[in-house]
C-alpha cells in the first residue's frame, strides 16, 4: 500500500509499505477513504516529538471502511463506515475509567506517533471497539474527518478547560485550524466577546466569518492594548493558546484577567517562561491537556443536527498520490491560505 513515511526531522516520502495485519483480537483494519494533516505532524517533522521515530507512517485523523476485525471486536463488522479517533482507548485501565483516554496505558496518542498512522491506504486500529465511532447514514464523511482531532481538541482543551461561560470574554491566540475549532465550539456557551489574535490577515477574516466579535492582527497592533480596550481594561476571562510557541504562551499571560484561565492547546517543543513575578497574586489557573475525545459523540450529534459545520474548515483537497503537495500547501499556510487539507484515497 501507499503511505506517507517519516524519515527523521525534515524528511518524509510517499512509500510502498506492507499492508497492516491483525495482531491482537481487539484490532480492526480500516481502509482509509479520507485523512488530513495536523499541525502536530509538522511538529513531528521539526523534531519536536521524540516518541515518533524514523520509519513511522504519519497521521492520526481519518474516516474509512472496516476491512477486517479481530475475533474480540464486538461493535464493528467489515463494511462499516467509521470515524477514527486520534486517541486510542482500551476503556478498562484506570485512566480510561477516569475519562482520560489520552493517558490510556495501552493507547493514548499512538497513531502516527508510536504506531503507524492514517496517512495511508490502510491502518490498524488497536482497541477498535472503543477507538472507532460508527458514522451515521447520510453524514458528510469528508467533513467528519474534522471530528477525529481538531474539533474535540479545540473544545476539550480550549473551551472546557478554559471554563468559557455565558457573558464572559474569550481571547484565542492563534487562528489556525485548532484556534478556529475553539472559536466555533466556544459559541456553544454564548460568551460576550471572542477576540481572535493572529499574524495572518486571511485567517483573521475567516475567524470573523466564523463568529469572532473582534480580531487583532498582532503583527501590526498591540494585542494586549487591543484586548484591554475590548474588556474595559480587565483582560480576558479565558485565554486559549492555540499556537505552541513560547511567544504565544507568554502573550497569553499578559492577556488574562484576574481570576481568569489560560487554557493551553498548543504542542510545545521548546521551553516557555512562566511569569509568576506578575501572576502570583492574580488568582489565575493554567491548564494543559491532550485531547481525550470524550466529547466526540456529542460533537457528532451537533454536526448531524447542523449546529456545527466542520466542512467550513476544509480549504484544499488532494489525492493520496499528491500527499507531498498537500504537505507543501499546508506547511505554507500563510501563502496558500490553507486551513485543513483533506487527502482522499
Amino acid at each position: 500500500m501507499k503511505a506517507l513515511v517519516y524519515h527523521g526531522p525534515g524528511q518524509k516520502s510517499l512509500d510502498d509499505c506492507p499492508k497492516p495485519e491483525i495482531i491482537d483480537i481487539g484490532n480492526a483494519i480500516v481502509r482509509i477513504t479520507h485523512t488530513t494533516i495536523c499541525g502536530t505532524d509538522l511538529h513531528i517533522l521539526k523534531g519536536d516529538v521524540p516518541t515518533c521515530t524514523p520509519g513511522r507512517i504519519l497521521g492520526h485523523e481519518g474516516v474509512g471502511i472496516v476491512e477486517t476485525v479481530g475475533s474480540g471486536v464486538a461493535s464493528f463488522r467489515p463494511g462499516d463506515h467509521v470515524l477514527i479517533s486520534c486517541i486510542t482507548a482500551c476503556g478498562r485501565c484506570d485512566y480510561c475509567r477516569r475519562g482520560m483516554y489520552s493517558h490510556c496505558t495501552t493507547g493514548g496518542w499512538i497513531l502516527g506517533n508510536m504506531i503507524d498512522g492514517t496517512q495511508a491506504e490502510y491502518v490498524r486500529i488497536p482497541h477498535a471497539d472503543t477507538s472507532l465511532y460508527p458514522i451515521p447514514s447520510g453524514a458528510d464523511e469528508e467533513a467528519l474527518v474534522m471530528l477525529s482531532d481538531i474539533l474535540p481538541t479545540g473544545f476539550e482543551c480550549g473551551v472546557l478547560n478554559g471554563k468559557v461561560q455565558p457573558g464572559a470574554s474569550v481571547a484565542i491566540v492563534g487562528s489556525g485550524p485548532i484556534g478556529l475549532a475553539a472559536l466555533l465550539t466556544a459559541q456553544f456557551y454564548s460568551p460576550a466577546e471572542i477576540i481572535m489574535i493572529d499574524l495572518d490577515h486571511n485567517r483573521l477574516a475567516i475567524a470573523q466569518r466564523f463568529g469572532a466579535t473582534h480580531i487583532v492582527n498582532s503583527a501590526t497592533e498591540d494585542a494586549v492594548a487591543a484586548v484591554q480596550a475590548v474588556t474595559a481594561e480587565r483582560g480576558a476571562d479565558t485565554v486559549i493558546e492555540a499556537v505552541g510557541v513560547p511567544a504565544s504562551f507568554e502573550l497569553c499571560q499578559d492577556l488574562v484577567a484576574p481570576g481568569g484561565v489560560i487554557a493551553n492547546i498548543g504542542v510545545h517543543g521548546h521551553k516557555a517562561d512562566l511569569h509568576l513575578e506578575k501572576l502570583w497574586s492574580h488568582n489565575i489557573a493554567i491548564t494543559t491537556r491532550l485531547v481525550d475525545t470524550v466529547t466526540t459523540p456529542m460533537l457528532m450529534k451537533t454536526v448531524m443536527a447542523k449546529k456545527l459545520d466542520p466542512e467550513s474548515l476544509i480549504t484544499h483537497r488532494f489525492k493520496l498520490d499528491a500527499v507531498m503537495d498537500a504537505y507543501d500547501v499546508f506547511g505554507r499556510a500563510a501563502e496558500t491560505q490553507a486551513l485543513k487539507v483533506v487527502i482522499s484515497t
